[in-house]
């Protein structure tokens, strides 16, 4: 098994002989909890190789976290094992030379827009509570902004405006915490740690990609799921920016007309945090929805992720009601005919405010 802590090269070589890495949790040092049995374990590593006989493995963490990295000469085989196993794609360098996995949340699809109506959005995910007012169109959806969800709630399934953006883990705000401690010592502040650590400003995590993290296992749970309508989402597109100019954003819709569709979403009740400072510390309902592979289409644009989308009634109902082992399997990419990019960026004129969903 390859290790970055023994060999500084390591990662070099398995960086330009291996560059298709896949994810896999494998337990957790704290609990004792661990993914699979000894055996089941056997079956994940002779499999890698039974799919590349070139492939090699290392440990990453995160917290009390571990995991396994499989690395891979081809895409196909890297698909394969992380289909089998449930794994993710990641970059080969977000983990660090010290085996500390850094995943890259919170960068994919940070723009979209909700052009359709709220009739349309009760009709297909069957709300019975409509909380949101008189909800107008809305052609840019960006981080930290009130945005519609529906949510499973003990009242009943809700419509409700809720904040975009899940709380970040104890871990990024400890960092960031000790960093901003470190700074105040320098200057001979007297602070108090835990004081300072609970009014760390929070800006959120947008989307999801690291389900099996220990973080995001506690909202596994149907109560906390939901899903989020959009009609259109945004990526930057670097290779069309003009020279001088500002890079554009892509725009993905299912086809002209901005048909309504749903993002599968995680969202939390009531939690408390900073999320900016001129705010303090404040309690909010918070939302985010979950991210995978990029298809074909999103790939050239964006390559690492694109949003887990829901294609169907018959989805809707899994994401929110079904058990965690069967509802996660929606975390996958759209077939690339189910997306189009969209000549220019979506106006409340040409929104359609019908789903695109059959009913």
């Amino acid at each position: 098994m390859a290790s970055r802590r023994e060999n500084p090269l390591a990662r070099w070589r398995l960086d330009s002989h291996l560059p298709h890495h896949v994810i896999i949790w494998w337990g957790n040092y704290q609990s004792g909890e661990s993914a699979d049995s000894y055996r089941e374990r056997g079956d994940v590593l002779t499999s890698s190789l039974a799919l590349d006989q070139a492939s090699k493995s290392y440990f990453a963490s995160i917290d009390w976290d571990q995991y396994l990295v499989f690395c891979f000469s081809s895409r196909e085989a890297a698909r394969h094992f992380r289909n089998r196993w449930n794994g993710q794609f990641i970059d080969t360098d977000e983990v660090s030379r010290k085996g500390t996995w850094t995943p890259r949340e919170g960068d994919v699809c940070n723009l979209y827009s909700m052009l359709s109506n709220q009739e349309a959005i009760r009709a297909i995910t069957r709300a019975m509570i409509d909380s949101t007012g008189n909800m107008e169109p809305t052609a840019e959806i960006w981080p930290d902004r009130m945005a519609p969800i529906v949510r499973n709630t003990p009242a009943g399934r809700e419509l409700a405006q809720v904040r975009w953006g899940l709380p970040s883990s104890s871990q990024a705000l400890f960092k960031a915490a000790t960093k901003r401690a470190d700074s105040l010592r320098k200057k001979g502040k007297q602070f108090d740690f835990q004081e300072l650590l609970k009014m760390e400003p929070d800006g959120g995590t947008t989307n999801v990609r690291n389900v099996a993290s220990k973080h995001w296992k506690r909202w596994h749970g149907t109560e906390f799921r939901c899903v989020v309508p959009f009609t259109s989402f945004a990526e930057p597109d670097p290779a069309s920016k003009p020279e001088g100019g500002r890079t554009p954003n892509a725009w993905f819709a299912a086809d002209q007309s901005c048909p309504l569709m749903f993002f599968a979403g995680i969202w939390v009740p009531q939690w408390q945090s900073v999320r900016k400072i001129k705010e303090g510390l404040i309690t909010v309902d918070l939302f985010g929805f979950l991210t995978t592979d990029a298809n074909d289409l999103v790939r050239p644009i964006h390559g690492k992720a694109m949003p887990s989308i829901l294609t169907n009634q018959d989805e809707i109902e899994t994401w929110l009601t079904a058990p965690w082992e069967e509802a996660s399997k929606l975390q996958r990419p759209l077939r690339n005919d189910q997306l189009i990019i969209l000549p220019t960026a979506p106006v409340s004129t040409i929104a359609n405010a019908e789903p695109m969903l059959p009913l």
